[in-house]
């Protein structure tokens, strides 16, 4: 049987100025935004290849603090490229990183230890590593 993760929270307090955030400047699809109620609402949006969605809301989603989420990780084939498209999108992003050292060698020195670092306008911290050559 397989587990797939497909649906984080990530807590906002402004869901408008959040989902220009990610659609806009991050080019995550817009799956869907709901109206549930006077007081609630959902907007699902997905990263670009992605079989894990994020939500957003108010009202019938979990409270949270705004800016809470930490460690949310996306994996992307070329770093320097993905950050790039941050820097063009306005984003604020960490310089490439390399944490640790790979046990053997790779493609590309910055597979599975390059990193850039970025945060939604709440604070919830976002890490983009490149992989890119799932063997």
């Amino acid at each position: 049987m397989n587990w797939t993760l497909e649906v984080v929270i990530v807590p906002v307090s402004d869901v408008d100025r959040a989902k220009a955030f990610y659609a806009d400047q991050l080019g995550f699809a817009v799956d869907h935004d709901t109206v549930v109620g006077d007081d609630a609402r959902i907007v699902q949006l997905t990263p670009p290849g992605s079989g894990c969605s994020i939500v957003i809301g108010k009202g019938a989603v979990p409270e949270m603090p705004p800016g809470s989420l930490k460690g949310l990780q996306l994996v992307v084939p070329d770093l320097h490229k993905a950050r790039a498209q941050l820097v063009e999108r306005g984003v604020e992003v960490s310089e490439i990183q390399v944490l640790g050292e790979n046990p053997r060698p790779m493609p590309d020195p910055l597979d599975n230890v390059g990193f850039v670092f970025f945060t939604d306008p709440d604070g919830n911290a976002w890490a983009v590593q490149q992989i890119s050559d799932r063997v």
